[in-house]
């Protein structure tokens, strides 16, 4: 600040030396009124550039213009080799030091646009006056400096996602199903780059793109499902089938861009619905409860007909062995079964026939004694 302040002084003095302004004196007589165009009298020169300094004269006797004066000591301030008075800046090996910050700067400059480190899970991308070279690997890469050579580091493993649908009332996302029903659905897509020089070049608004892609592959694949489908247990093999669907489309846009997956994370009808919905949802689940309830006595039954229908086969296969004994053994089993319900006794006596109610007698004996009231007490003699 030193240096200017004192610049600034120097050139005041140039331009109003002994008291006289740039167009002349203050006292002058009027400098420019003459036709001749003359000094005026005692005034100044016309032209203030034209104004000699207060200095002996050169050698060759011409003396040098204020303009002369002020770039001499221009050039002795910023270490142009002059002869002024004024400070200079300093100098190394010969040459001023702003010589030495411009090579400074230059080399920096060199270094910082051609050297490029690029991280194991980045790539770089290098363009020559804005047409694709080369994609840069994991490492240290040289290039030629900027503006000739331009490197953008693309961070190629981080998983990017996009969400669709979702977060309330106003964002609905409603999509038709094979079964002309509405279904509001809100679902993510994760992706990374895959080549970032199609990825750069390819596509203009690649996270656009890639929202309007999975968009109509996911209405693509709904419009070939139910709504049971699209709310229940086939939400796996719709996002497969999205996926599948999406990396083909981004393939044929060459847009270098690999789709990890697809995750539908609400499928629910729309809200003016919904409670339509559930009740019907409810009367579905009821009549799946009776069905289950039909078909599983169904299933007893055919065991035990299966079972019975074994046991004959068995059977009748030991009457081709043994009729006879066969036949008397089923008799007896048939017989058992029959008195076993009936209560009759039967004694074997030659030429009688007692009858003794055996069974009644037993029956008498099992059964509680019914206690007998007692008999109220007499009055007695008074």
């Amino acid at each position: 600040m030193s240096v200017f302040s004192g610049f600034g002084a120097r050139l005041g003095a140039l331009l109003n030396n002994q008291g006289r302004g740039p167009w002349g004196g203050r006292n002058s007589g009027g400098s420019g009124g003459g036709p001749s165009g003359g000094d005026g009298g005692s005034g100044g020169p016309k032209n203030p550039w034209s104004q000699p300094p207060r200095k002996r004269p050169s050698g060759d006797g011409r003396r040098p213009t204020a303009l002369d004066e002020l770039l001499r000591r221009g050039r002795s301030q910023w270490g142009g080799g002059g002869t002024g008075d004024g400070p200079s800046l300093p100098q190394f090996g010969g040459r001023p030091i702003w010589f030495w910050a411009i090579i400074l700067t230059v080399v920096l400059w060199i270094f910082f646009t051609s050297f490029h480190l690029v991280g194991p899970q980045e790539r770089g991308v290098l363009t020559r006056f804005g047409n694709y070279v080369g994609t840069l690997q994991p490492g240290p890469n040289f290039s030629f400096p900027a503006p000739i050579d331009r490197v953008q580091i693309i961070d190629v493993d981080n998983i990017r996602t996009i969400d669709i649908g979702g977060g309330g009332e106003n964002s609905e996302n409603r999509v038709l199903t094979g079964d002309q029903n509405i279904v509001d659905l809100a679902y993510q897509v994760r992706w990374n780059i895959k080549e970032p020089q199609n990825y750069m070049f390819q596509i203009v608004e690649p996270d656009a793109t890639i929202r309007e892609v999975a968009e109509s592959a996911m209405r693509a694949v709904m419009a070939r499902v139910t709504l049971d489908e699209a709310i229940g247990s086939g939400r796996g093999e719709i996002e497969q089938r999205v996926q599948a669907l999406m990396q083909e489309l981004l393939d044929g846009y060459g847009a270098g861009v690999l789709v990890q997956g697809v995750a539908i994370e609400e499928a629910d009808p729309p809200a003016a619905v919904e409670d339509s919905f559930r009740q019907v949802s409810a009367a579905q689940q009821t009549a799946q409860t009776y069905l289950n309830n039909a078909r599983a006595y169904a299933q007893q039954l055919t065991a035990r007909a299966q079972g019975e229908a074994a046991a004959f086969t068995r059977v009748y296969q030991e009457y081709r062995l043994a009729p006879e004994v066969t036949r008397r053994r089923m008799y007896y089993e048939t017989m058992e079964q029959i008195l076993g319900q009936v209560d009759v006794t039967i004694i074997e006596a030659p030429g009688v026939t007692p009858y003794l109610p055996l069974p009644e007698i037993a029956r008498r004996s099992q059964r509680p004694a019914t206690p007998v009231p007692e008999a109220p007490a007499s009055g007695g003699s008074q």
